[in-house]
């Protein structure tokens, strides 16, 4: 099945919970599985879970995560008070006071507001409780992104059938102009000889010797036959229901190898532009692949 990797899913928590989870992705082409997740520093130990969930239904693409958090638990943060350091805050207080013969006037607000005698932190998480919550959110998302790669897969695999279709019009136009070749090469080689050598007698074991010659080196059967079979074998892999982006990736490469081999062995002008029209729609076809997963 053509899949693209381009792609977008999301998913949100329910409004009434205290804690609103929302998993965002989106996905591009890339030659491999490329997985890059943003999310609150106190999820950080569960992202190797996280990936195996997507790696589960994923085999290509850059995707990147982002799972934000809005926690309205009244005791989600909390105020933790270094004793010790107050302490010797105020014992620096009293030895100032002494020293300069002063009262010291401190108070547990003055104090309190030294730097880190009074700390904010977030109340550490319950991570498999978030995993719980979080797995569902993460399968929404993933289905509604491998939905879009479906959709936008169908339309690409409809288009590159198409430029099938064409190519496969112009193999048959090359091979009749091939076929031709040989004889019109054979006409024109004889023209030639007479023009040259006027009234004498022309030797046409030699001219057959030349076509010959000539033939086996601009013959392009085994091309044609071969750059046919390529295009059987996408046809067949786009139907497949396996990942076929590499498969496809690889037989446009020979597609496009046995087009050029036919350019170099082309000496007809028609046949030529022919095969720059192959060229160009391989090209196209090429470009598409490189986004199905």
């Amino acid at each position: 099945m053509a899949k693209s990797m381009t792609s977008f899913g999301r998913a949100r928590s329910s409004e009434e919970n205290e804690r609103i989870f929302s998993v965002e992705m989106k996905s591009v082409n890339h030659r491999y599985l490329d997985i890059n997740i943003r999310m609150p520093k106190q999820m950080i130990a569960l992202e190797e879970r996280i990936r195996k969930v997507i790696n589960s239904r994923l085999s290509r693409g850059k995707v990147d995560v982002f799972i934000n958090l809005k926690s309205f638990k009244s005791d989600d943060v909390v105020a933790e008070l270094n004793k010790d350091l107050a302490k010797s805050y105020f014992d620096c207080l009293e030895e100032i006071a002494k020293s300069l013969n002063i009262p010291n006037d401190a108070t547990a607000t003055t104090i309190s507001r030294f730097q880190d005698v009074i700390t904010i932190s977030q109340k550490e998480e319950d991570l498999e409780e978030v995993y719980i919550e979080i797995t569902p959110l993460l399968k929404e998302a993933l289905d509604n992104m491998i939905e879009m790669r479906i959709v936008e897969g169908e339309k690409l695999k409809e288009d590159i059938l198409g430029k099938l279709l064409v190519i496969d019009e112009t193999v048959d136009e090359v091979e009749k102009i091939a076929d031709s070749v040989p004889r019109a090469y054979k006409e024109k080689l004889e023209d030639r000889v007479k023009e040259l050598t006027s009234n004498l007698n022309i030797d046409e074991q030699r001219i057959a010797m030349e076509v010959a010659m000539f033939s086996d080196k601009a013959t392009v059967d085994e091309e044609i036959i071969r750059l046919r079979s390529h295009i059987i074998q996408m046809r067949n892999t786009l139907k497949l229901k396996e990942p076929i982006g590499r498969k496809l990736d690889f037989i446009v490469q020979e597609m496009n190898r046995e087009t050029n081999t036919i350019a170099s062995k082309s000496s007809h002008i028609e046949m030529t532009n022919f095969v720059i029209e192959m060229k160009n729609i391989i090209e196209k076809i090429r470009e598409q692949v490189q986004n199905i997963e």
